[in-house]
Parts: structure tokens; C-alpha cells; sequence
């Protein structure tokens, strides 16, 4: 092991230590330090970290390259200290504009013609009825789909209806409310689950038939069969996404909110507590002007206008 692959693991397990995830430097900081090494170079400089940044083999070269640049920035920091030479990188050095995809906006029975897909085009009906509740929760609390994933059964609180979703994307915890159809379905996928694969299994709520967690990259791939066979969004402008579920439970959420009269601007935040943002700003990401909302919205402006109720 060089000394640079030394201090690059020293790296990872101090930031992990403090809470960081890491997971594109774990993944990418080891392919900068082995470029490094084979070129010589003993420390971080701003034309080494260019030229690896640059030397993306990936098609969004542009998204990619910058995410490159940024894990090389974090490792410069931590060099510093370690060797003075060390030159960090302007973070600005890559020009990368995010391009917003325009989501696409789950009604309630698209959501009801996923579910019953999946369970009609699976080879196995447990395999059906893990996808079809899957989706079915994403829908109904706007889970991340890592965050479902992760579940385990004592993340379920029967008695409360409560789901715990523990050290997400943001290091932190929440309490997501289920109502009862959601508890309900959720309880006869379990029911189902144990009499299907009963232990020893993995701890998961979603586990294959061998008992193992399902994985992201599976699910992704069985929702774009399940999408394409149900028709969803076949003439949308925009393919539907498995995070679009989240697009949509947020719309939906405010939509709600507009017709039942409620204050949406001092509302925002609790939506924002239950997705599992730090602020309303990272929630603004997830707000698309469908008709529904817009309609809502502007029977409010009248009043907004006036400084009255509506």
C-alpha cells in the first residue's frame, strides 16, 4: 500500500466517523490515488485532479467530471495538512450546470395499474406482491426508494402506524404516519413474506425468496418492465422514473393542502420534515406545476391580492 493509498483511507474513515456517507468518494477517491500513483505524482495538484476528472468514461461527462473534481477537492483538503504542496482545486474549475428532468407526475390509479401489473407480469407471485407493495408505499409516503429498502421490521410500529426511518440521506431520523389502508396492506405483505420465507432471512421488511434484501438496482429494473406493460405514461412527454413517486406524493400533498384551504407557505416545512429535507428549499426540487396545482394555486390569488382569506 502506497502512502497515498494510506492517507486516502485514513480520509474516508475520519469523514465516515463524523457521519459522511461518502459513498462516490469510497467509489471513486480509490481510482483517483491508483492515477496518482502511476504517474508518479505524491501528492494532490490542481492538473493532476483535472486531468483524472476529465478522463470520465461516462456519457453525462459533464455531471461526471464535475462530481470527479469534487471527491478530488475533499482529498486535497485532508493533504494539506499532511503535505503542504498539496494545491486544492477551485471547485469552479469545471463548469456544470444541473439540468432539472422534468418529472413525471403519478396520478392515483397509475400508481393502483403499477401495483396490479406487477403482480399480473411476475414469474413468481412473492416477487409480484414485494414489487406491487413497494411501489404502493413510495406512492402513498414519498419514501426514498433506499430509505424503503432499508426497512427492517422494528422500524414498524404497528400500534402507532408509524414508520422509523433511520440515519437517511442527511445523516438523519424521522417518524413517517402510515394510515390504516396503508397498515393494512403493509401487514398482509409481511403476513406473506413469513409464510413465504420464513427465517433465517435478512432483517429486511423486502427481501427476495431466497431471503435476501432486495437490491435497488432489480427493483429499478422490474419497475421499467412493469411501467412499459401498464401503459403508464406511453404518450407523456417525459419516461417515468421510480423517484417520480416522490414528485408526485409531494404535488399531491399540495394540491390537498390548496383545496382544503390550508396556509401551503407556512405549511411547507412539515412537508419538508416528512420527506426528509433540511429545509423547504431542497423540497422546492420536488414541485412541478401540473394542472391540478396550478388550478389550486391560482383560486388563491385573488385573496393574496386583497391580503384576505380565501
Amino acid at each position: 500500500m502506497s502512502a497515498l493509498q494510506q492517507h486516502a483511507q485514513d480520509y474516508l474513515h475520519l469523514r465516515q466517523a463524523l457521519g459522511h456517507k461518502m459513498a462516490h468518494a469510497v467509489r471513486l477517491l480509490p481510482q483517483f490515488v491508483a492515477d496518482l500513483d502511476q504517474r508518479g505524482w505524491p501528492t494532490v495538484t490542481t492538473a493532476a485532479a483535472v486531468a483524472w476528472a476529465q478522463a470520465t468514461p461516462h456519457p453525462l461527462a459533464s455531471a461526471a467530471q464535475q462530481q470527479r473534481l469534487s471527491v478530488a477537492r475533499g482529498f486535497a483538503r485532508f493533504m494539506v495538512g499532511v503535505d503542504p504542496a498539496t494545491e486544492i482545486p477551485p471547485a469552479d474549475l469545471l463548469a456544470h450546470h444541473r439540468a432539472r428532468r422534468t418529472p413525471f407526475i403519478y396520478s392515483r390509479d397509475d400508481v393502483r395499474a403499477l401495483m396490479a401489473t406487477a403482480r399480473r407480469i411476475s414469474p413468481e407471485p412473492f416477487r409480484g406482491a414485494t414489487l406491487a407493495t413497494l411501489i404502493g408505499l413510495l406512492g402513498v409516503t414519498g419514501l426514498r426508494i433506499g430509505e424503503a429498502l432499508r426497512l427492517t421490521d422494528p422500524d414498524i410500529e404497528w400500534a402507532s402506524g408509524l414508520l422509523r426511518i433511520q440515519d437517511t440521506k442527511f445523516g438523519k431520523s424521522r417518524a413517517v404516519v402510515l394510515d390504516a389502508s396503508t397498515l393494512t396492506a403493509l401487514g398482509a405483505y409481511v403476513g406473506l413474506r413469513n409464510q413465504r420465507v420464513p427465517p433465517p432471512r435478512a432483517p429486511h421488511v423486502f427481501v427476495t425468496p431466497r431471503g435476501a434484501p432486495v437490491s435497488y438496482p432489480r427493483v429499478g429494473e422490474a419497475f421499467r418492465a412493469v411501467v412499459q406493460a401498464a401503459g403508464v405514461g406511453a404518450q407523456a412527454p417525459t419516461r417515468p422514473h421510480l423517484h417520480d413517486l416522490r414528485h408526485a406524493f409531494a404535488v399531491r400533498t399540495l394540491v390537498t393542502w390548496y383545496r382544503l384551504g390550508a396556509d401551503v407557505e407556512a405549511w411547507l416545512p412539515r412537508l419538508s420534515t416528512y420527506l426528509g429535507h433540511t429545509s423547504p428549499r431542497e423540497t422546492y426540487w420536488y414541485l412541478t406545476a401540473v394542472p391540478d396545482l396550478l388550478h389550486a394555486a391560482a383560486r388563491r390569488v385573488p385573496a393574496w391580492q386583497t391580503g384576505g382569506a380565501e
